[in-house]
């Protein structure tokens, strides 16, 4: 079954009649005879929509309870079911209700599109994913309703439906978008002039840019390869020379002369996949590019006018800039240039030449090729071609009366040929051409002279002579490329590694200049900075005031770029600078994409270094509302307990009985008590993240402190048991701190403790340290969550806040540390929590 097709009216805001064109063509369809229903239509209660449903068969919406509320949606089923030509859905974004056939309304269209059922849907601009964020800062309303853009560019009809904002706005004002009472108030906020301008110029440049994509379709399925010019397209052609920043403002100039002009760079990139450019300038130039709202694109042929053409014409450009050329006078006599070929070619394509600081300076002349052959190797060439020829000539005259010309020209050959096997071109024609002179005068008829009478034998030297010049080329060549195969097998080795460094995180700053050393054998190599406020003027290069170094390796470091034998230029305020030699290109190549891997790995440890810095303060400030959040309640409570015990205490007129005074006094005590404890809590643990917290460390008897901890638990002291030997040795504690410990503990093993169920603690010695135990009988907690009920503020599950901020088990493990030991929880054998507090032994060396 073929699937069905999808039709949506794109508008720009609510009311500019959307569903009414929707329903409007339903009906045009309906009288043509086509099978046409209605699968759901909001009307919002507006007079003329309502008026064009009459007539028109709606399938009946299916009913959904969620939360005790009924509600309806699309009933998927049944339009399927019904099977139409044609059926009207409204509000492709719209989420359903929990229960329903899919979360959202597009996913419930899909379906009906594979049942082969035409749909037209309805959609506002704000609805688009792409947009949503743009739409929220216009308007300051957040959609949270929203439709995936690639569901919209997918249908097979877009119509705009437009209304300027001041139409809009007179129909809002006559009732015909909104009910009466909620017209002002739409006005003066989301329904503003500016707004609605705005969000029309969205609507309409997204809906450009979907016909952009038809077009090119088009233009693709027939063929199409000239220059339409629907839309300003600027292409800049980029050399990787130092006009290219003047290329690229000069085009992004051009283009914003058209609203909504594309701005697009490319580099032509020679077919052995060689840039001829400067990676370092390219880069620079793409980011520029983007920066300037373009894209970069980099296409390979060696036809370079034709190159930047093909690609012109396959973005559909209208306009081409190019660099005026940097060639001198005599090299545009010989070759008319790429700027002028370019221009002949381009046909419909407007080509604007633009001129630059660096018109017929010249261009930089490519890096000599090294010689495909060693020195050795060309010595002993040279010396087989001037020894060997004349031996073998001295060689072969005894038997010129036995041999025939042709069979000396191939002794010659074979002779010219060992030349260029072992000495390359240069060598090789030298012998070539001695030996056709050899030839001429010793065995060519007449002998003893250069003539020759027979022009077979004139044909044979010549033929020898060429043969001899091709194979030593061929060596030569092979010898070249076997020599830059081996170059670029080393550089893509080094590359590799460098990649392996950065997989496996070794990309510090430090570890790349390191292996950056050790790859070229240099001395140093140093990273350095651009200083802020040097102006960044060219002096600046030998200016050791301009500079800083940020990191280096090996020897002595360079303190300005000019020191360097050579220099990169990661960025405007990055230079890398080595010692030790020269590179050529291929190495700068290499180079440079280190450099620009330690740019990286810069950044990321100066992000990192950030990130640390805003860790403590992050922390910080998730502890003040923690602290702002808990404090609200739990200091209100107890101080409004105490209050009102207070107040009811002063009124005079009524007559308290004994027991009724004694509860009110014990309830203020109690609450004054807590909200002490809360106080205290709260400065114990601001002391001890300030790390100011006063230690009085000292010889400590279990047997004394934990007695005053259980009386201090006040009427909670009888759901404690303790048992505590008075044979355990001294512990180095704080007294007055480790009894506040021993209290949040077992005030928290009560809390959670049964009613019937008493809190037990204990203590026994475990080496050079006595743990301390306190032990209920609660639900426990899960060993994954240990951790947690240590966080300030905070409690398993965040359950029970209304008995304490959650400060207990957090100041006690803070406290415990404090004194050099440690709280850890642990489970209670048959159920519960236990909380293992460990101390050191008293030492005569602890510091007091």
């Amino acid at each position: 079954m073929p699937r069905g097709r999808l039709r949506v009216y794109l508008g720009a805001a609510p009311g500019v009649g959307k569903t009414f064109a929707m329903l409007g063509e339903g009906r045009r369809a309906k009288e043509r005879g086509r099978d046409v229903v209605v699968g759901l239509v909001e009307t919002h209660g507006r007079l003329h929509t309502e008026e064009l449903l009459e007539g028109m068969e709606v399938i009946p919406r299916r009913r959904l309870v969620h939360r005790g509320a009924t509600f309806t949606e699309l009933d998927v089923d049944a339009v399927i079911a019904r099977a139409p030509k044609i059926v009207l859905i409204d509000e492709l974004a719209h989420t359903n209700v929990p229960g329903s056939r899919n979360v959202k309304r597009w996913q419930d269209i899909e379906q009906i599109l594979d049942a082969g059922i035409n749909v037209i849907s309805t959609v506002n601009v704000q609805h688009l994913e792409s947009l949503n964020d743009v739409v929220q800062q216009i308007t300051g309303v957040p959609q949270r309703e929203t439709v995936p853009d690639e569901v919209v560019r997918r249908a097979d009809q877009i119509e705009l439906v437009d209304m300027s904002p001041e139409a809009l706005r007179r129909r809002m004002a006559h009732g015909n978008v909104y009910a009466p009472e909620k017209v002002d108030a739409a006005l003066s906020n989301y329904f503003r002039v500016g707004n609605l301008t705005a969000l029309r110029e969205l609507a309409l440049l997204w809906a450009a840019g979907k016909v952009d994509e038809q077009l090119d379709r088009y233009r693709a399925d027939h063929g199409i390869a000239t220059t339409w010019e629907a839309r300003e397209r600027v292409v800049v052609a980029l050399t990787g020379g130092p006009e290219g920043d003047t290329l690229v403002r000069r085009a992004a100039r051009v283009a914003a002369r058209t609203k909504g002009a594309d701005l697009l760079a490319v580099h032509v990139t020679r077919a052995d996949g060689l840039s001829g450019g400067d990676p370092a300038s390219l880069s620079r130039q793409r980011t520029l590019v983007e920066s300037l709202g373009g894209t970069y694109h980099q296409v390979v042929g060696d036809d370079i006018p034709r190159a930047l053409l093909d690609f012109a014409r396959g973005v559909n450009a209208t306009q081409l800039v190019l660099g005026a050329s940097r060639r001198g006078r005599f090299a545009q006599i010989l070759s008319r240039g790429v700027g002028v070929e370019t221009t002949a070619l381009s046909g419909s394509i407007d080509v604007h030449m633009i001129t630059h600081d660096e018109v017929r300076k010249g261009r930089r002349r490519p890096e000599r090729h090294r010689a495909a052959l060693t020195g050795p190797r060309r010595l002993t060439g040279w010396i087989v071609a001037v020894v060997g020829v004349p031996a073998l000539t001295a060689a072969l005259i005894p038997f010129r009366n036995d041999l025939s010309l042709p069979s000396e020209i191939l002794f010659f050959l074979v002779m010219t040929v060992g030349v260029a096997l072992i000495g390359g071109m240069w060598p090789a024609i030298t012998a070539a051409v001695g030996g056709s002179l050899l030839l001429n005068f010793f065995f060519t008829p007449p002998v003893g002279e250069f003539t020759i009478s027979d022009p077979e034998n004139l044909f044979a030297l010549i033929v020898f002579v060429l043969v001899a010049a091709a194979v030593s080329t061929i060596v030569d060549l092979a010898a070249r490329r076997t020599r830059e195969a081996a170059r670029a097998t080393a550089d893509a080795e080094v590359l590799s590694t460098l990649a392996g460094h950065v997989l496996r995180g070794e990309s510090a700053v430090s570890t790349l200049l390191t292996r950056l050393r050790e790859t070229f054998a240099l001395i140093s190599v140093t990273l350095l900075e651009r200083l802020p406020d040097t102006g960044g003027a060219p002096d600046d290069q030998t200016d050791p005031a301009a500079w800083r170094v940020v990191a280096t390796s090996g020897g002595t470091p360079c303190t300005t770029p000019s020191e360097g034998d050579t220099d990169v230029v990661v960025d405007e305020d990055l230079v890398l600078a080595a010692r030790g030699g020269l590179l050529n290109a291929s190495d700068r190549r290499v180079l440079e994409a280190f450099a620009a891997e330690i740019a990286v790995a810069l950044r990321q440890q100066r992000l990192e270094e950030q990130a640390d810095r805003a860790k403590p303060l992050a922390e910080a400030d998730r502890m003040r509302t923690a602290l702002l959040a808990a404090v609200s309640h739990d200091l209100r409570t107890p101080l409004a307990s105490a209050k009102a015990a207070v107040e009811s205490l002063r009124n005079d007129e009524i007559d308290w009985s004994p027991e009724d005074h004694r509860e009110l006094l014990a309830t203020a005590d109690e609450s004054l008590a807590r909200l002490d404890r809360l106080v205290a809590n709260l400065l114990d643990m601001s002391r001890l993240q300030a790390g100011v917290l006063g230690l009085a460390l000292q010889a400590v008897a279990l047997e004394e402190v934990v007695p005053r901890s259980i009386d201090d638990l006040g009427p909670l002291r009888e759901r404690v048991e303790g048992d505590i030997s008075i044979e355990l040795p001294e512990i180095a504690a704080d007294p007055a701190l480790l009894e506040r410990v021993l209290v949040n503990l077992m005030a928290n093993a009560i809390r959670y403790s049964p009613p019937e169920a008493k809190v037990l603690i204990t203590a026994s010695r475990h080496g050079d340290q006595v743990e301390i135990r306190v032990i209920d009988r609660g639900p426990g907690i899960p060993p994954d969550a240990h951790d947690r009920v240590f966080l300030p503020f905070q409690r398993l599950g965040d359950r029970d806040n209304h008995t304490g901020v959650g400060l207990g088990l957090a100041l006690s493990r803070g406290l415990a540390e404090a004194m050099g030991g440690t709280l850890v929880p642990d489970e209670t054998p048959g159920g519960g929590l236990t909380m293992i507090l460990a101390l050191p032994l008293f030492s005569r060396t602890v510091t007091m």
